[in-house]
């Protein structure tokens, strides 16, 4: 399967494109953003649980990011409520056993360096929101490597930012609130790719905007 499988264009998908599809284990299901490869693949996915449901135990043979979105991701290493950052490197393992709560995650799968050898679990929810140099603008830390940065952001109400030339591209999912490219305005649940090279510009809606980035993470245009 290729799905926004070419990193030199710009992707998004609103929550009213949303496509629902079940996962091999019961009660499980995904909501596929970009895919290369079938069962073990490059993706990024909203992947919801079900209460009281499970996914088998598995190898990461690429590495696994998490967002976890609502509810309480959980595994036999512990339970991660909304607002969890969770990353586990190639090679690393884990059972998802999601309890009564259910779950909904944003995940990405096979897209670490194989030297980014760092496990986390980050409470984000429990963290407090830094000052930017940019003004109107708070932010989360949540992972740094090389080039890379992963991070939660929030952004007041109007607040517009017009990004330099992206080396290594740009990639968003809005939290919460609206964010508008001048041309569209994305609603809460858009996931967004702008590739390197871009230089999009970005102003918050009129309540605001939280989302996750990530920055400098995809291959040259």
């Amino acid at each position: 399967m290729h799905l926004n499988a070419d990193f030199s264009q710009f992707a998004c998908i609103t929550p009213e494109q949303y496509q629902w599809v079940d996962a091999p284990s019961a009660g499980v299901t995904r909501m596929m953003l970009d895919r290369i490869g079938d069962e073990v693949a490059r993706a990024t996915s909203l992947v919801r649980y079900a209460p009281n449901s499970q996914f088998s135990a598995h190898t990461h043979g690429g590495g696994e990011e998490i967002l976890v979105l609502e509810g309480v991701f959980a595994d036999e290493h512990g339970r991660y409520p909304a607002g969890s950052y969770l990353r586990n490197p190639v090679g690393t393992q884990h059972t998802p056993q999601i309890g009564e709560e259910g779950a909904l995650i944003f995940v990405k799968l096979h897209q670490f360096d194989l030297i980014d050898t760092l496990q986390l679990a980050v409470p984000a929810h429990r963290l407090p929101w830094q000052p930017d140099r940019r003004p109107r603008i708070a932010y989360k830390m949540l992972h740094t490597f090389r080039q890379e940065r992963t991070s939660l952001e929030r952004w007041a109400a109007g607040t517009s930012i017009a990004y330099p030339t992206l080396k290594g591209g740009l990639e968003l999912f809005v939290l919460e609130g609206t964010l508008c490219d001048g041309e569209q305005e994305y609603a809460t649940g858009t996931w967004c790719r702008y590739p390197s090279g871009a230089t999009p510009a970005l102003t918050a809606g009129s309540d605001g905007v939280m989302m996750y980035l990530k920055r400098g993470h995809l291959p040259a245009a």
